[in-house]
């Protein structure tokens, strides 16, 4: 396939190293150099500043979204509406109204559109999902989950910080994760309840966002992003009537990569604990992407879609309410 990359940031770099046989055409950003960058790991020479041009062109197949979240939904939508396939960054728009003409231009024109979840890509959420299809936790009851960073200096005045180009804060960023991961575990949920607020950094976003969500059948997420974390964390557990899954770090800073399977024996006291442990660099880069191909390839099933982004979007935008809090 030919590719372009619109947003040659850390995750256009990151979209690029993984394109493997696949061609990029041109690399896009509003900063030059950028674009130079993410073109020179491809080994391509064509870059511009103007996404319109790289949306439009005959000899792109497939484009790859990675700007601040004011232009994702308008670039993806061009790029839809030019017959172009488009693996867009979560969380795919600022808010569910902008998302919405995405899904409706992707059905009328027939191309395959990934949302950039690539956690459900990570060796533990992959091992995670597989024990839990398998049987072994019996119905699932409900998660927990945390993530957070601690910022940088000057982070609030980063782009992250200003509500027209964000959207909204720490609820929105990383949140949007953990309630892509909520759902893909156990289901879309009825009733919404969370609070958002700035406790810490000089901006007019959430540096903290806490979520109570609950499905039909009474299971709930329990869910908190915060960047006042300080040390990085990630913390996701999976309870289920017959035991518990926990996963840990994500590599890098976030700690080495771990599952806990927490068995529960007939007479119950101690569980038999089994730990995986992922030192190794992180390939949910490439599966993500590679999966996505197979996906275009062969007309399959999406996961990381459109109906997830929009559904992740609306829970977000409730606990909002219209506002920041």
């Amino acid at each position: 396939m030919n590719v372009a990359i619109v947003g040659c940031g850390l995750i256009g770099q990151k979209r690029a190293r993984v394109l493997g046989k696949h061609r990029l055409a041109v690399a896009v950003d509003v900063t030059e150099s950028m674009a130079a960058c993410v073109a020179g790991i491809c080994s391509c020479s064509e870059t511009c500043t103007n996404w319109e041009d790289a949306v439009t062109r005959t000899d792109v197949d497939l484009v790859i979204v990675a700007t601040t979240n004011d232009f994702l939904a308008p670039v993806s939508l061009a790029a839809i509406k030019n017959g172009k396939h488009v693996l867009v960054e979560k969380p795919a728009a600022r808010n569910y109204d902008e998302l919405l003409p995405l899904l409706q231009a992707c059905e009328q024109g027939g191309v395959k559109v990934r949302v950039g979840f690539n956690l459900r890509y990570h060796p533990a959420f992959r091992k995670a999902r597989d024990i839990i299809d398998s049987g072994a936790l019996g119905s699932l009851m409900f998660v927990r989950g945390r993530y957070g960073h601690g910022g940088r200096t000057g982070y609030d005045r980063e782009w992250r910080a200003v509500p027209g180009k964000a959207g909204g804060g720490e609820l929105l960023d990383q949140g949007i994760h953990l309630v892509d991961l909520s759902r893909w575990f156990l289901g879309d949920f009825e009733h919404v309840e969370g609070f958002t607020h700035t406790y810490f950094w000089d901006m007019p976003v959430e540096d903290n966002g806490f979520m109570c969500l609950r499905t039909p059948s009474r299971q709930v997420a329990w869910l908190h992003a915060s960047c006042t974390e300080w040390k990085n964390m990630f913390s996701f557990e999976i309870y289920g009537q017959f035991g518990k899954l926990h996963i840990e770090g994500l590599g890098g800073s976030y700690g080495v990569e771990r599952l806990y399977y927490y068995k529960m024996l007939p007479q119950m006291g101690p569980p038999e604990t089994t730990i995986w442990e992922y030192p190794f660099p992180d390939d949910s880069w490439q599966l993500e992407f590679d999966d996505f191909i197979s996906s275009i390839e062969n007309n399959g099933g999406d996961r990381g879609n459109l109906k997830d982004a929009l559904a992740t979007l609306k829970i977000v935008q409730q606990i909002y309410g219209g506002k920041q809090q």
